[in-house]
C-alpha cells in the first residue's frame, strides 16, 4: 500500500464531537525509533482496514514514565504519569490499545492508583479480537511452509498472563508455529527490560539477547516473531551476531498480519 494514511488525533475527535472506539498509545518507540515505527504503520493499516475508528494523541502524548520507574527516578514517573492522566481523563478516554507490552503495563497497572482507569489492550490481543469477528481477515498465502517462533515479551507474558492472544494471531498464517525452548511462563528476557536497553550490559560472560537469539535460531525458524518494539531491537541485534540476518527476518506480529493481510 503506498497511499498515505491519515491518523487523526484525539483533539480533532473532540473538535468534531465525535469519540473514537480506541485511543492508538503510540509510545516513545513507536514514534521515534525507525524500525518501531514501521510496526507503528502496519498496526494502522491493520485498524484502517478493519474501519476501526481510533485516535493517536499526538504531541500530547508523553512517555508513559516506565523507563524511569525501572531505572530508579520515581519522581520523574510520577510527573510523567500524571501530565498524560490528565491529558487522557481531559478526552474522557476509556479504552486504550498499544504495540509497546512496557507501556500496556504501566497503563493498566501503575496508572490506576494515579487515578488512570482504563481497559488497556495490547495490540496482539486487539488483533486477535478482529479476527474472530470478522473485521480483518488474514491470508497467509506469502508464509505458506515457512516456520515462526514467537518471543514472549516479558511484560506481556509473565508481568500479565497473556501467552495465547499472539500465538492465535499467528496460527491464522498458513505456516508452522514452532516454540522456543524457554517459552511461556519459561521464557527468557531478550535483555532490555527493566531499562536495561537504555544502559551498558553488567558485567559477565554474555549478553543476554545473544543467548536468546542463539535459542530462537536453534528452533530453525524463518521468522522470529515479537511483540515489542524492545525485543524487536535486542533479537534484531542477535540474528545480526549470528550473520543469520539473511536467513531469518524478525518482525512484529502486526507486520506479518499485515502483509498477510494486505490491508
Amino acid at each position: 500500500m503506498t497511499e498515505p494514511i491519515r491518523v487523526p488525533t484525539m483533539a480533532e475527535f473532540t473538535a468534531t464531537g465525535e469519540t473514537p472506539e480506541v485511543l492508538f498509545w503510540v509510545g516513545c518507540a513507536g514514534s521515534f525509533d525507525d524500525r518501531a515505527r514501521k510496526i507503528t504503520k502496519a498496526f494502522v493499516r491493520i485498524l484502517t482496514a478493519a474501519r476501526v475508528k481510533f485516535a493517536v494523541l499526538g504531541t500530547e502524548e508523553s512517555c508513559t514514565g516506565d523507563p524511569a520507574r525501572r531505572a530508579g527516578n520515581e519522581f520523574l514517573f510520577q510527573m510523567q504519569a500524571q501530565n498524560n492522566i490528565m491529558v487522557m481523563n481531559g478526552y474522557g478516554v476509556k479504552r486504550i490499545v498499544t504495540a509497546c507490552p512496557h507501556c500496556f503495563n504501566t497503563l493498566k497497572n501503575e496508572y490506576p492508583v494515579l487515578g488512570g482507569n482504563y481497559e488497556v489492550l495490547h495490540h496482539t490481543q486487539f488483533i486477535n479480537a478482529l479476527i474472530k469477528e470478522g473485521r480483518i481477515k488474514v491470508e497467509g498465502g506469502s508464509f505458506k511452509g515457512k516456520r515462526i517462533t514467537f518471543h514472549d515479551p516479558c511484560y506481556l507474558g509473565r508481568g500479565n498472563g497473556e501467552y495465547e492472544a499472539p500465538r492465535e494471531v499467528l496460527l491464522k498464517l498458513d505456516a508452522a508455529l514452532v516454540e522456543l525452548k524457554r517459552s511461556k511462563q519459561n521464557g527468557l528476557c531478550c535483555g532490555a527490560g527493566g531499562a536495561q536497553m537504555f544502559k551498558e550490559a553488567e558485567p559477565g560472560n554474555r549478553e543476554v539477547n545473544i543467548e536468546r537469539s542463539e535459542e530462537a535460531l536453534a528452533a530453525s525458524p524463518n521468522i522470529i516473531a515479537a511483540g515489542c518494539p524492545f525485543c524487536n531491537t535486542m533479537l534484531t541485534d542477535g540474528v545480526k551476531h549470528f550473520n543469520k540476518e539473511g536467513e531469518v527476518q524478525v518482525k512484529d506480529v502486526a507486520e506479518s498480519i499485515a502483509e498477510a493481510g494486505d490491508p
